[in-house]
């Protein structure tokens, strides 16, 4: 089965990011994440040099053909899709314990979740200012969000893992996360996630100003209207 759409359902953005926050939470485990997650930085400091250079090549295919190569695509999606995985397990949420599977292929039953749409056509000339002029707006915020430009969410001491830290010490003391702070945790993800799939060429979609706050993307109705709500998010 394939893991990409290649078309976009009704009112679904090309860029999805969806969690399910875990429970119960372990009180103790996040002070050691650093530790356990070092296999996976590891690997996906190679995936993300390789993550480029497929960036590169695509943006010359885009460019004399108007496509992306889909075996670029895919790679770049899986990378993304790696990245958030260990992102949600450590310090860019530390929404669940599940150890981040080294894959980088979609896993249904992991509690985060990354979908973009394969764009069977997209702009020659965007190709040339988007992941530079067209970004850097978006470049601002996300050095806030991860405190600095980062090939990663991990070694930042940004507003993410700031946050993430908050929600550390109230699961050591509470053994509960705080419901507001997951939501507003998995919104600063998904938008910085949206940035890195514009700047990597996946998409022509400009990624909104727009906090989406919680594990699920909101409706177009929703975001129209300005109201809360989103499509379900998946199942723990």
């Amino acid at each position: 089965m394939n893991a990409y759409a290649t078309a976009p359902a009704a009112g679904r953005p090309p860029v999805r990011v969806r969690a399910t926050l875990d429970a119960p939470l372990s009180r103790w485990l996040w002070l050691v994440k650093w530790i356990l997650a070092v296999p996976h930085l590891v690997v996906l400091a190679f995936l993300w040099t390789a993550f480029v250079l497929a960036g590169l090549a695509a943006g010359f295919a885009i460019l004399f053909t108007g496509r992306s190569p889909r075996p670029l695509f895919d790679f770049q999606a899986g990378v993304l899709r790696w990245t958030w995985r260990v992102a949600y397990y450590a310090y860019g949420a530390l929404g669940t314990d599940r150890y981040p599977p080294f894959s980088l292929g979609e896993e249904p039953s992991y509690p985060a979740r990354l979908d973009i749409v394969y764009p069977e056509r997209m702009s020659r000339g965007l190709v040339l200012v988007k992941w530079w002029l067209l970004a850097l707006p978006h470049y601002l915020v996300v050095g806030v969000l991860l405190g600095g430009l980062h090939l990663g969410w991990w070694g930042g001491t940004g507003l993410i893992a700031l946050l993430s830290v908050f929600a550390g010490v109230a699961l050591l003391f509470t053994g509960a996360y705080p419901p507001g702070l997951f939501d507003l945790v998995v919104g600063l993800n998904r938008w910085v996630l949206r940035v890195a799939a514009y700047v990597g060429l996946m998409t022509d979609e400009y990624p909104p100003f727009r906090l989406d706050l919680g594990g699920s993307e909101p409706t177009a109705d929703a975001v129209r209207g300005g109201e809360p709500g989103g499509e379900p998010g998946p199942k723990a």
